[in-house]
């Protein structure tokens, strides 16, 4: 019997080319780019920040002077030159201003979601409505105000109008973005079986879409209340802000700023808790 010769093997050498090495990833140069940006900046304003402080100004004496009226402020409130249920009245006059744009711009926002909404209209409608709510959002929402009290001159009507066209604005964009992330799935099954727009956002878009239209409204009724705040005083609205100008500015008065603050942090802490509540509720109840 003749036995098969062995079989010789002969290793072939993998040709390798030239090694190249990966370049700096695109997350890398833009956090690069952001670090030194930041460094650049922290040096300007190192620069500059000296030649903004006054000569006469004594570092140490104002510090001290700061941190007396904080412990003022936080430490010894108390009222002198109005009365708590003047301070509750404003208050509820600044409420109810933030409560009214939000409400009304929570309505007109939703409309405007819904006609945006990539999934129910045409994509240039959507890009249109975005772009102009994104011209809006551009200009803060006091000189929104201010420059509707040049037409209607100084008061609320001023207030709720800038805060309203300022809301429609900020809620349109979140809202539309809350119904991309839902899942499409239901729409389009929906919409192969030949429904409408109508029962589609009645059965499929709405249900899926209150938690967040809770969440975003409530979010923006915290941001309407701190810019009522604000103009209360800037745009002649009244309200809780007028009062805080009066005790600070006018008065100098910062045992009343410091009732004044201890009243809108209360109220902005009920907020918070109420709107927490009321969103378990209803992501429960689906």
């Amino acid at each position: 019997m003749i036995k098969p010769e062995k079989q010789l093997t002969i290793p072939t050498p993998t040709a390798k080319g030239p090694q190249f090495k990966m370049p700096v990833k695109l997350k890398d140069r833009r956090r690069v780019t952001i670090y030194l940006t930041l460094l650049v900046l922290a040096y300007l304003t190192m620069v500059t920040l000296p030649t903004m402080l006054p000569d006469h100004l004594n570092l140490k004496t104002a510090s001290l002077t700061f941190l007396q009226n904080i412990q003022i402020m936080f430490f010894h409130p108390g009222l002198s030159n109005t009365t708590f249920v003047q301070l509750i009245q404003a208050l509820l006059e600044s409420i109810l201003l933030a409560f009214l744009t939000t409400l009304i711009g929570s309505v007109i926002a939703f409309v405007l979601a819904l006609v945006s909404f990539r999934q129910l209209v045409p994509a240039w409608v959507g890009l249109a409505i975005q772009s102009f709510m994104a011209l809006i959002r551009a200009i803060p929402n006091v000189l929104w105000v201010l420059i509707y009290s040049v037409v209607f001159g100084l008061g609320a009507n001023a207030a709720v109008i800038g805060l309203t066209f300022h809301s429609v604005a900020y809620l349109t964009k979140v809202y539309t973005d809350s119904m991309e992330e839902l899942e499409p799935d239901a729409i389009e099954t929906m919409r192969a079986m030949g429904l409408k727009n109508g029962p589609i956002i009645r059965q499929a878009l709405v249900p899926n879409f209150i938690p967040s239209y809770l969440s975003w409204t409530f979010i923006r009724f915290e941001i309407n209340f701190a810019d009522a705040v604000a103009v209360g005083a800037a745009a002649g609205a009244g309200g809780i802000g007028y009062q805080l100008f009066m005790a600070s500015s006018f008065y100098f008065n910062f045992h009343e700023v410091g009732v004044i603050v201890y009243l809108i942090l209360v109220f902005a802490i009920l907020l918070e808790i109420a709107s927490y509540h009321l969103r378990k509720r209803v992501m429960g109840n689906q």
